[in-house]
């Protein structure tokens, strides 16, 4: 059965944030707040967690899944950031949005894109999802918590520990989130290009 974890959303208390840290570190798969939606998170080292997820919201090997830091110098461990693209980041993190970027070898591979060799990275602004990654050694691991068939992702965490007690080691209340995803940008080419357009501005990008 999922703990459940009542997190103030602005001030996160330090003995509540270890504790949900310490059952990921344990391979738990943990739901938590994020500035975007809440999502799914688990530790990046851990190929059973990533393989239940994968059957948990019926995803193909294409699947971005993304790397959540807690800021541009632990991102750039993990991925290959030029001068145009850091600029990118450094203007829209912390906030709303997932960045393509090519993977490190710190990277393992089954983490990245199978063809392009890619990993979707992002640095929320939500207080709790920061306080987690600070107590962790490394990223979280993560995805949207939106299940097959469901039109947004849910929002209100009674309900997520209801549907999926069994599935989570923990479920982090922090209040309602957004009803949208990350705006998705991939910084692979030679201009910034929008897949997703979700709850970022990205209104002075292109758009695919």
């Amino acid at each position: 059965m999922a703990e459940f974890f009542e997190i103030h959303p602005d001030n996160p208390q330090p003995r509540l944030v270890r504790e949900v840290a310490s059952l990921v570190e344990a391979g738990g798969i943990v739901a938590y707040p994020t500035d975007s939606s809440y999502a799914f998170g688990w530790a990046m080292g851990d190929k059973s967690a990533q393989e239940r997820i994968r059957r948990l919201k019926h995803l193909d090997k294409q699947h971005h899944f993304t790397l959540v830091c807690e800021g541009l110098s632990e991102l750039s461990s993990y991925a290959r950031v030029d001068n145009q693209a850091y600029r990118l980041l450094r203007a829209l993190t912390p906030g709303p949005y997932t960045f393509i970027l090519p993977a490190t070898r710190q990277v393992p591979n089954r983490l990245q894109h199978p063809k392009r060799k890619t990993i979707g990275i992002r640095v929320p602004a939500n207080p709790i999802a920061l306080a987690l990654l600070e107590a962790l050694p490394e990223p979280l691991l993560s995805t949207t918590l939106q299940l097959p068939g469901q039109i947004h992702p849910m929002n209100a965490a009674w309900e997520i520990r209801e549907l999926l007690d069994h599935e989570l080691a923990a479920v982090v209340d922090g209040g309602p989130c957004a009803l949208e995803s990350t705006s998705v940008i991939d910084l692979t080419g030679p201009v910034p290009l929008v897949t997703r357009v979700g709850l970022g501005d990205v209104s002075h990008l292109e758009v695919a």
